[in-house]
């Protein structure tokens, strides 16, 4: 059998497994929680039955929220059994949970995890949210009679190319699903050319997401307030932020007599620049970075009642500051306060970041060249007018000043930004009745 060397090799790498939580959780102490249910092993006995939702990490999570909401309506009395692989993705489900709910960690993929954690928890159905595709997991879950859909499905050209070149463990893999869901025909197409069965494309999930409409209308609030442009830096990746404080820290004051591009210059350096790092462990070292820059550090977390006045970031040297987002489920609140986005992830081959959310909230983006990994999303964004792209992130700091400095430039792209959103919703009620038909259930609606 094909696994057995794979399930060797996950066997052998159970020590390193070990030891990175140790190390991950000197930062984030949620890996060092419940660390043996990752090997299968569960402290209380539970009776069966699970609806099981799989959702690795926050953007996943969030993306399952909508999803969950609705089948509870549907199948009133359904116990949820949701599983993540990242500790920021378990402190968002946690969220999610009510009475008869358990929440546990991804089972790290050997036989004889996955076989412990399916025979502890019998579900009925397992939902995996996007991507996740691990060959033991679904073969024991063909084996175990367990339907197992890859809901929200998505797979990129270079997420092709990297499974294709292990076509030999891949294939199986994605062929003992029982369907997938994908989001676009693209991501259907390669989907199926990896050997899973495709049962529709039905959109993107996060089109249906709520937004916190109480964060969102108080960071706009903020915004109002505050009288200066807010740019915001969403989901930053290592090197982004580092480019981005080298371009800031380029800015002088001027002469009077300026040239052109000196004159943009100056009018950037007057923006409020946000920094939300993608990841919360690079929290404390993008705060240094922004230090190491010649910059003052302002974070989320020392705001009381909103961000500081014009006078409070302004301190008695003239020395700039720069606003760092270190808080975890206030993206709607940083969309509200930004006049605009640059989308993080797009300006390094990172593959970029989800921008519909961005989009709900009516916040224009610009984006660099890398968006693979949302390609379609950043392709229609770009053609509803809701996005722009540059090549470099010097072009994105010239575009986003030119933007704040043109109000009906950006009203445009606000309106285009909550047309994008609106026209492309749909995908819950498809996925909703697809597992349920799966399931044999018609649904009710909750009174």
């Amino acid at each position: 059998m094909i696994r057995y060397p794979y399930n060797l090799l996950m066997l052998a790498l159970v020590p390193l497994l070990r030891r990175r939580l140790a190390k991950r959780g000197l930062v984030e102490s949620g890996y060092l929680v419940a660390v043996e249910e990752r090997f299968g092993h569960y402290p209380d006995v539970v009776q069966g039955g699970f609806v099981w939702v799989h959702a690795v990490s926050l953007g996943e999570t969030r993306a399952a929220a909508v999803l969950i909401a609705r089948l509870r309506t549907k199948l009133p009395g359904m116990r949820l059994l949701l599983t993540h692989g990242t500790a920021t993705g378990r402190a968002e489900g946690k969220k999610l949970l009510q009475p008869g709910d358990v929440q546990v960690w991804q089972p790290w993929d050997t036989m004889g995890t996955t076989q412990r954690f399916l025979a502890h928890f019998k579900p009925r159905i397992g939902l995996l949210i996007e991507t996740e595709i691990w060959p033991n997991l679904t073969a024991e879950c063909q084996l175990a009679g367990v339907p197992l859909v890859l809901v929200n499905a998505r797979m990129s050209e270079k997420s092709l190319k990297d499974s294709m070149n292990l076509s030999w463990l891949s294939r199986p893999a994605f062929a003992a699903l029982t369907t997938s869901w994908a989001q676009t025909q693209a991501d259907a197409q390669r989907l199926a050319a990896l050997g899973a069965p495709v049962g529709g494309v039905f959109g993107n999930l996060k089109f249906d997401a709520e937004i916190n409409t109480e964060q969102l209308e108080l960071g706009r609030a903020w915004r109002q307030a505050f009288g200066r442009p807010v740019v915001l830096f969403a989901s930053s990746r290592e090197g982004e932020e580092q480019a981005l404080l080298e371009i800031l820290a380029s800015f002088r004051p001027l002469e009077r007599e300026e040239r052109v591009d000196e004159a943009i210059n100056l009018e950037a350096s007057t923006i409020q620049w946000l920094i939300v790092p993608r990841h919360p462990q690079r929290f404390n070292e993008v705060a240094e970075l922004i230090e190491s820059h010649g910059f003052r550090v302002m974070r989320r977390s020392s705001w009381i009642d909103g961000p500081p006045t014009l006078e409070e970031t302004a301190d008695s040297t003239s020395v700039p500051t720069i606003w760092l987002g270190d808080s975890l489920g206030e993206m709607a609140l940083y969309y509200g306060l930004a006049d605009l986005a640059l989308l993080g992830g797009s300006f390094e081959p990172l593959g970029g970041q989800n921008l519909i959310e961005a989009a709900a909230c009516a916040c224009p983006v610009v984006m660099g060249r890398h968006t693979y990994n949302f390609a379609e999303a950043a392709e229609l964004a770009e053609a509803a007018g809701a996005a722009g792209r540059v090549a470099q992130l010097t072009e994105a700091v010239k575009v986003a000043q030119a933007l704040v400095s043109n109000p009906a430039a950006r009203e445009a792209m606000v309106s285009a930004a909550t047309e994008f959103s609106n026209a492309h919703r749909g995908a819950l009620e498809k996925t909703v009745e697809a597992v349920l038909a799966l399931l044999g259930e018609q649904g009710v609606d909750a009174v």
